[in-house]
């Protein structure tokens, strides 16, 4: 191990992250990414970039969690998200700041953009990371595998390396300091896609990947009714949520809410299960949370493999039950 780890990319100098904005608000990932970012320079320079004008509270607020540097990219056709001005936007920042090391979120945007840039700088690309570690100055990171059952420690042997982390993985502390903010005019041409309009399907709230409260249902919900209770309980939580995919395909609540192996993938604090069986397909998105308490009336339900804590009883009983109870804590009574 020692030998291979000498062979590997020692701790970079200058990192870039890429930042991701959400309702004109900074998504938690992004300041993950930027604590990730120091770790790796390790006293070297960590730049940011923000898409779009940015509000000045969001701009300082990269400065806060670590960035020496907040590029500002000011342009209207980077408002929303399209792969052919976001890919010109980050290459033409790459090549100003020249970084050894980028980072991104491995988000819905992450994941498509990602391999875009990388293959147009031709480097290597680790995704999906939950960990990064420095043993002897080289960057180790670690990422699952085979739907979570396992996981493997990754390094570069290129000159730059291209990161993306998995969301609510790395625990970030602000530190109140200033960075220099910098206007970036880029040149975005030939976009063959334009977004008119966003429409949102799911309820607003909490991003369901970021949330650090998950609320889940499945088939033992029953219907679209059945997704109310599990809303309270989130409601009082402060969480969101999600969904399996046989709910989602059997029409009690829209796709943007599915977590899976097909769907979104989430890591939060609390995951509370009711009604869901426990395939395989949905352990794939959420086995790598913290704790995780199931809700099922088959005792013999997979769910409770996984599980840290287990109730096996009727979901319309329990769930209303433990929403009074966290009333009563919360309210001090």
């Amino acid at each position: 191990m020692t030998d291979s780890l000498e062979r590997g990319v020692p701790m970079s100098e200058k990192v870039l992250v890429f930042t991701e904005q959400k309702d004109g608000v900074l998504r938690n990932v992004s300041f993950e990414c930027l604590t990730a970012a120091r770790r790796i320079a390790s006293g070297g320079k960590v730049a940011a970039v923000i898409f779009g004008a940015g509000e000045d509270g969001q701009v300082k607020k990269l400065a806060s969690f670590g960035a020496d540097q907040v590029y500002v990219l000011a342009d209207d056709q980077l408002a929303h998200y399209t792969p052919d001005a976001y890919k010109q936007a980050m290459l033409q920042v790459v090549e100003h700041f020249a970084p050894d090391a980028i980072l991104l979120g491995h988000t819905g945007t992450g994941k498509d953009i990602a391999p875009r840039v990388a293959q147009r700088l031709n480097i290597g690309l680790i995704s999906d990371c939950t960990a990064i570690d420095v043993e002897k100055d080289t960057v180790l990171l670690t990422r699952p595998v085979y739907a979570g059952k396992a996981f493997e420690q990754k390094m570069f042997y290129g000159s730059r390396q291209f990161i993306t982390l998995r969301p609510n993985n790395i625990r970030t502390k602000e530190d109140p300091r200033s960075g220099q903010i910098i206007p970036f005019p880029v040149a975005i041409r030939d976009v063959r896609t334009v977004v008119k309009e966003v429409v949102r399907r799911a309820a607003s709230g909490i991003d369901l990947t970021e949330a650090k409260v998950v609320v889940s249902g499945g088939r033992g919900v029953q219907n679209a009714e059945g997704f109310k209770p599990l809303q309270e309980l989130a409601d009082v939580l402060g969480g969101a949520v999600g969904a399996s995919r046989a709910a989602c395909d059997a029409g009690y609540c829209d796709y943007a809410l599915q977590i899976g192996q097909t769907g979104k993938v989430v890591t939060p604090d609390l995951y509370i299960a009711c009604g869901i069986s426990g395939a395989i397909q949905h352990l794939a998105g959420m086995s790598q949370s913290k704790i995780i308490v199931a809700i099922n009336k088959d005792p013999e339900a997979p769910i409770f493999q996984i599980a840290d804590y287990g109730v096996v009883g009727d979901l319309f009983d329990v769930v209303p039950k433990l929403t009074a109870e966290f009333k009563n804590v919360i309210s001090g009574k």
